[in-house]
């Protein structure tokens, strides 16, 4: 079969098990979280082997309960950022159209979702963002948040709408 001829979520659920399993092999995370559906679980490295810790395993809805769903009739395709949010800054408002995964390298973040939904997350946190629903997520911590955000889109879908 050709990469043409291949399902365009079959292709976005292989670039996202590839990203997620090499964030796995390079972090690890014993923190409680909040708010999140964040499953930690170590598999024992054999001599000569990497350890793996995985982070998120099989999620099918988002943070806010959605069912997971890729956009479709468009080239899939995945990208993939850190965000750096200092003390005191915000995102603005956005929403994603989107699936798109993040998991929280350092500090807190808090996000307020349309509706007056809060959630907290802290380092180590897995998150599947919830999709088309407007967010803002703050810094309202004195110390930077680092998060690594990847983008399970397809041609012509934005990553982030700013509202």
């Amino acid at each position: 079969m050709t990469f043409s001829q291949r399902n365009v979520p079959r292709n976005i659920l292989i670039a996202l098990t590839i990203t997620v399993g090499v964030l796995a092999a390079g972090c690890s995370s014993d923190s409680s979280t909040s708010g999140s559906s964040t499953t930690t679980s170590t598999v024992a490295a054999s001599p000569g082997k990497p350890e793996s810790s995985v982070v998120l395993n099989k999620q099918a809805q988002t943070v806010l309960d959605q069912l997971l769903q890729y956009p479709s009739g468009s080239q899939a395709q995945v990208s993939s950022a850190i965000l750096t949010i200092a003390p005191g800054v915000s995102t603005g408002l956005h929403k994603h159209d989107a699936p798109m995964y993040a998991y929280i390298l350092e500090g807190t973040l808090t996000v307020t979702y349309e509706g007056g939904i809060v959630k907290q997350f802290s380092a180590g946190s897995a998150i599947l963002e919830a999709v088309g629903t407007p967010h803002n997520g703050e810094n309202k911590t004195d110390k930077p948040v680092k998060i690594l955000v990847v983008n399970m889109g397809a041609e012509g879908v934005a990553n982030s709408v700013t509202l």
